[in-house]
């Protein structure tokens, strides 16, 4: 049998890569960034960027996009054609966002709280937990590839988004948004370019891809202010917030040089024995790497519908392992399957495009000139493009689900706006430096913020992934009149409020932790176990089986979701 060819790169795979390379670079500016703003990891702290996470995301990346190349070949042969189009793959950014905001953050901040003299240890023990969650994600995702159609068949697809939706709305979009009017004069001219990229799809000239120029666009102005500011002796504070700093090239280009991934898999073997550690991170852990397995089957689904059937299994436990190998490896940061393939294919992009873009972010990553990039391209030239990656997760919540299902997605966005607000509240307690929010708790357990109850913002913060997911769910179900499965949820939800692993909390001062079942609260902090909030599901599930058991006495049938 003839087969058509398929060659290793078509000169349209140039335009697919630029889109993937840029939002994998993004990917890296970000991980250079809020790590070293967020989990203490500069100064003699920088090595665990240099030469592990960054060394370690190679891999991953590196392994994902080769095997979706060659799966793409295999396939192009099987059925003989040569329009078959990778799927695109590269970090996780919801994952990345929230391991930091959720996980690294966190430990760093109570760690150098306990031990203020020792900054690096602080931020090692945020890495380590960081390598923790990465290999758990990875580890679901691998083990979820061959369940993935069975879990997506019980869960709602309100509830898994709805989740995605909220947390894309606080930690992705808006926080974003924020930098982005915060130096206008480098990043609104680039978000002009992404919306006109992404949401009319109308091409450049010369096919050029909107992401590069937007990042080119931001940098331009960046550095054209940075020369006019340097030839005044005063430059005003509007001209001053937008100037970069020369002085970052000449310190980054100290850091270049070859370095090779690191196996760092005894090191978390040893955090992995002790439970205690990171039990308390469950309720992040578990639902990112269920929600990144699910994200990643509806975007092979995506694919299928584009002419690209690719095997679901072999897709998904491929992204486990590049997630798994990141871990073993120095990178705390998931990777996936991304969406888009059928721009990719639009665009023309083969096979060649994965290749490229895996081959060029791994020479970045092992020469150290990540650093050098970050320091040349504001963070503000490339946001614009995250912030449409939480847009358009926003909207495929409810774009994607059933219309009658809208409701749903939309009780299950409250807890992670709640989360974010929350988040808000304790760096303007932590900065203030004066009275903490235990002293407000202690002092009244009703005390409002601006006329929102604090204690309540608390409660429906903590483990907010799940209860974002379990919310929607609830509602998705009695929506469709399934009255006996809105109650399984329900008990479902009063366990884990139990266990602690939603609503329950530990406070010192401004420091919020999980109060597991087993634990033991820490000596002077304010405890809530979240019994009552247990107490309150179990009853909403005998509400919910009361009338399950009236509704089929009266014959009602379930709805079918429109």
């Amino acid at each position: 049998m003839s087969t058509a060819p398929y060659p290793l790169f078509v000169r349209r795979d140039l335009d697919g890569f630029f889109g993937l390379f840029i939002d994998n670079l993004v990917q890296l500016l970000l991980i250079v960034f809020l790590c070293s703003e967020q989990c203490g990891m500069k100064d003699g702290s920088a090595v665990l960027l240099t030469h592990y996470i960054l060394p370690g995301a190679a891999v991953s990346i590196l392994i994902g996009n080769l095997f979706y190349a060659w799966q793409a070949h295999r396939l192009a042969k099987r059925e003989n054609r040569s329009d078959v189009t990778a799927l695109p793959y590269g970090i996780n950014t919801p994952s990345l966002l929230v391991y930091v905001y959720f996980v690294m953050g966190p430990v760093y901040r109570k760690a150098i709280g306990d031990n203020p003299d020792d900054p690096d240890a602080a931020a090692r023990l945020a890495w380590q937990m960081g390598l923790v969650a990465c290999f758990g994600s990875g580890v679901i995702e691998f083990a979820g590839a061959f369940i993935a159609e069975s879990i997506r068949r019980r869960t709602p697809r309100a509830a898994l988004l709805s989740t995605l939706a909220g947390i894309a709305i606080g930690f992705i979009a808006m926080q974003f948004a924020l930098m982005i009017f915060q130096k206008p004069l480098i990043a609104m001219l680039p978000l002009a370019v992404v919306l006109i990229t992404y949401f009319s799809q109308a091409p450049f000239p010369w096919q050029l891809p909107g992401g590069m120029i937007a990042v080119a666009t931001g940098t331009a102005i960046a550095w054209g202010l940075t020369l006019i500011g340097h030839n005044l002796d005063a430059p005003p504070e509007w001209l001053e917030n937008s100037m970069m700093d020369p002085e970052r090239i000449t310190q980054s280009l100290k850091t270049v040089g070859f370095v090779l991934p690191e196996f760092v898999g005894r090191e978390l073997w040893t955090l992995l024995q002790d439970p205690k550690q990171w039990v308390g991170h469950l309720s992040v852990i578990v639902p990112m790497g269920l929600f990144n397995l699910v994200g990643s089957l509806q975007n092979i689904e995506s694919a299928e519908a584009g002419g690209d059937r690719y095997t679901t299994w072999t897709s998904l436990a491929a992204n486990g392992v590049g997630t798994i190998s990141a871990a073993l490896f120095g990178s705390c940061f998931p990777t996936t399957i991304y969406i888009g393939h059928p721009g990719w294919k639009g665009l023309g992009a083969r096979a060649g495009y994965s290749t490229l873009n895996g081959v060029v972010i791994t020479a970045l990553c092992l020469t150290g000139t990540v650093g050098v990039v970050n320091s040349l391209i504001p963070i503000e030239a490339g946001v614009a493009i995250v912030l449409w990656i939480g847009i358009i997760i926003t909207a495929q919540a409810f774009a994607a689900t059933p219309l009658d299902h809208a409701p749903a997605v939309a009780i299950g966005l409250f807890p992670a706006i709640a989360a974010w607000g929350l988040n808000i509240a304790q760096g303007a307690f932590i900065e203030a430096k004066g009275v903490t929010i235990q002293q407000l708790l202690d002092a009244n357990i009703n005390q409002q913020l601006n006329g929102y109850l604090l204690h309540g913002l608390i409660v429906i913060d903590r483990g907010y992934i799940f209860t974002c997911m379990i919310l929607a769910a609830i509602s998705a179900f009695l929506i469709d009149r399934k009255f006996f499965t809105a109650g399984f949820w329900s008990l479902v939800a009063a366990a884990f409020a139990v266990l602690g692993l939603t609503h329950a909390y530990q406070l010192q001062g401004n420091t919020f932790d999980f109060l597991m079942l087993a634990a033991d609260p820490l000596p002077g902090s304010r405890v809530f176990r979240a019994d009552t909030v247990a107490v309150g599901y179990a009853l909403m599930s005998a509400a919910f089986f009361a009338f399950g058991f009236y509704s089929r006495a009266k014959g009602h049938l379930p709805r079918v979701a429109h």
